[in-house]
């Protein structure tokens, strides 16, 4: 057995996943039809194969200990000028993402790794292309809106095609969703 590229993330749901991968494609994005839109909790991180058990047994503990919240999405952020992404950001939902990933990388964990840069929750729409193109992702994104109860997360694998694909899926422990969460408004991109 070899090493394998997992990643762990919320997935961002229909009809807003396809919606920000489309837009992501469409600023000029290569990677954007690989990456299925989500909010990063464990970024692409090297493992034995021999592994994946106890990772997964890890995930399915920090999930049974879980409780649905609501996520909300609203306007965009970049990392630039140290890194070149631009990204809608997470304004309601942000602190248990921080939880979650906390949770996911325990460093007495199988899935430990130390982070390049300070975790900070968002869903990017664009990353690595030129200034122009990153420019007009964050000026048309600006007004993006999306809300939904967040209950679960998802192992992903990065394929030798660069494709990332979903291994399992961990549903929180607790079903209920808070009130307000509830309801789902369609993703919004302003037009001119």
């Amino acid at each position: 057995m070899g090493t394998v590229t997992i990643g762990v993330s919320i997935a961002v749901p229909e009809p807003y996943g396809s919606e920000l991968q489309q837009l992501r494609a469409g600023f000029g994005d290569a990677a954007a039809h690989g990456i299925p839109t989500h909010v990063t909790l464990l970024p692409p991180t090297e493992v034995d194969e021999a592994s994946l058990p106890a990772v997964e047994a890890h995930l399915a503990e920090v999930a049974a200990a879980g409780r649905a919240f609501p996520m909300r999405l609203s306007g965009t952020g970049t990392f630039r000028p140290l890194s070149p992404v631009v990204y809608v950001r997470v304004v309601s939902g942000a602190e248990a993402c921080t939880r979650l990933q906390q949770q996911v990388r325990d460093p007495a964990g199988p899935a430990a790794r130390e982070l390049q840069f300070p975790y900070h929750p968002h869903v990017t729409v664009a990353h690595g292309i030129d200034e122009a193109a990153m420019d007009r992702a964050f000026e048309e994104l600006a007004g993006y809106e999306a809300e939904w109860p967040c209950t679960g997360f998802a192992l992903y694998e990065q394929g030798a095609d660069g494709v990332w694909r979903k291994l399992r899926e961990f549903p929180f422990g607790g079903s209920v969703v808070p009130p307000q969460a509830g309801r789902v408004e369609r993703g919004s991109v302003p037009t001119r």
